[in-house]
């Protein structure tokens, strides 16, 4: 019970099966298919962001700029495919080259001109989406493409794509932050920067591949929110980035860097996508879930902050009980 209490995923499953329990006590329409395919298409554009913003939580970092990186690369991918005669293949390529060298630029400013990642993402957020709106006259650009929406509603086998691309990308990243050099080095910067220092790490550029893989990440998130709507906007992704963050923490990423799981990750987002799904449901006021989010996201980050008490807690209810039951068994042998 102790090692299963402790293992990364075990909070963030529990926390995911008791609000889709609380939302199904609250409509019958949540298990429907029909929702819960919406459910699957709604979940892969917040879970795809928030494997980028875990990386860079993990290495000790924060992005605020995500929902408006998908803003600016919709507009593009779409003017791409829709008014510059790009081909179709080559506009997505080049989509994901933007993506990655935007989350570079993040990351280089982040780490090698030593302005804290708050500040250059915040900053960020306003440009990128400023430079969203310079596209078009600011105007959404709309039916970019017939062959984007196959890349969203298409299926492999009866499977929805997006879920598809849920297991390849997670199943990576976690590979990635566990099983090669790059991952563990992002564990160690985010814990100790100086540490990993001096055991050789080259911490800079540990950063720099961190934020390039959160802007690779809102690169295939655009690419998808693109496909789902075929349309680009500078309006679109607005949230985006706490939504991810709030999968990350609730997925057990400490804000203080250090700690954090791809797959808990993946339970976060599931998470917040069932609160928003739930509300939709009971036509809550798209105001109140802004505020639901947001209180979501306080309560994410106090249990961050407590995880040692809870832990201790945890663990003194377990020893309780195991000295409650070995009392009994001793009456039982003194009968």
């Amino acid at each position: 019970m102790k090692r299963l209490f402790f293992l990364p995923v075990t909070g963030p499953a529990i926390a995911t099966i008791v609000v889709a329990l609380l939302v199904m006590s609250t409509t019958d329409r949540f298990l429907t298919p029909g929702n819960l395919n919406n459910l699957a298409l709604q979940v892969s554009i917040v879970a795809l962001v928030a494997i980028g913003s875990t990386a860079v939580i993990i290495v000790g970092g924060i992005d605020l700029s995500p929902g408006s990186m998908i803003a600016l690369l919709t507009m593009l991918l779409a003017m791409m495919l829709k008014f510059w005669g790009f081909g179709f293949w080559p506009a997505v390529v080049l989509a994901l080259a933007t993506g990655a060298a935007i989350g570079a630029l993040n990351g280089a400013i982040t780490a090698y001109l030593r302005i804290p990642a708050f500040i250059t993402t915040l900053a960020g957020l306003s440009a990128y989406r400023g430079l969203a709106f310079m596209f078009n006259n600011g105007s959404p650009v709309f039916e970019a493409s017939d062959r984007l929406e196959p890349l969203f509603y298409g299926r492999l086998a009866g499977i929805p794509l997006p879920l598809i691309y849920i297991v390849l990308f997670f199943a990576v990243a976690h590979w990635l932050m566990r099983r090669t050099r790059l991952g563990r080095s992002i564990y160690a910067v985010g814990g100790n920067a100086e540490a990993a220092r001096l055991s050789g790490i080259k911490v800079r550029r540990i950063q720099l591949c961190a934020f390039t893989l959160a802007g690779l990440m809102a690169a295939i998130g655009a690419i998808l929110m693109a496909a789902r709507l075929n349309s680009g906007s500078p309006n679109y992704g607005a949230g985006l980035e706490l939504q991810a963050i709030a999968a990350a923490v609730i997925g057990g990423a400490s804000l203080a860097g250090g700690r954090g799981d791809m797959v808990a990750t993946l339970f976060g987002a599931l998470t917040v996508t069932i609160v928003q799904n739930g509300l939709n449901l009971n036509a809550v006021a798209t105001s109140t879930q802004n505020v639901v989010i947001g209180a979501i996201i306080v309560l994410a980050v106090a249990i961050d902050m407590w995880r040692g008490e809870l832990s201790r807690g945890f663990v003194w209810a377990l020893g309780l009980l195991h000295s409650a039951r070995g009392a009994r068994q001793e009456r039982r042998k003194a009968q």
